[in-house]
């Protein structure tokens, strides 16, 4: 897909109707934090990257995986938010509510992916979204790479 504002809710549409058709064994809470976190990095891809993108999903029997592929070869890493912020927190949302995630490098430029599972309780949930809400002082920052 080519980068625009337009983009992030078509392609964000796009997965969650893929992941219904396959009618997995992911909760409505699950299927929320899959549009979110999807919504996320294809927002990244269209904004920092300002390339064009492909969005993956695959089903392993345990785990969804969602990766976006972008031709900017600019590594993301998690940034430090103020407590003002309106934008900055995504990549923290993706490790809060994603079950693992990571970047790595593509032929096309790199790959940002996350995985969720279908066995995550409501407290572990509440407890991430309360981690991904609340802002985090960071001293010196994490590698670039996962």
């Amino acid at each position: 897909m080519l980068p625009s504002a337009e983009a992030v809710p078509d392609a964000r549409r796009r997965v969650i109707a893929v992941v219904r058709r396959w009618q997995l064994p992911l909760s409505e809470d699950t299927l929320g934090d899959v549009e979110l976190l999807s919504s996320e990095l294809i927002t990244n891809a269209v904004t920092h990257a300002e390339a064009a993108f492909a969005v993956c999903v695959r089903w392993n029997g345990a785990r969804l995986r969602v990766e976006v592929t972008d031709t900017d070869e600019q590594m993301p890493a998690l940034g430090e938010a103020g407590t003002e912020a309106t934008e900055g927190r995504g990549l923290f949302l993706v490790e809060a509510l994603s079950s693992d995630w990571g970047v790595e490098r593509d032929l096309a430029g790199k790959r940002v992916w996350f995985e969720v599972g279908s066995t995550a309780g409501a407290d572990e949930r509440l407890a991430a979204r309360v981690r991904a809400a609340v802002p985090i002082v960071r001293v010196g920052h994490l590698p670039a790479t996962a």
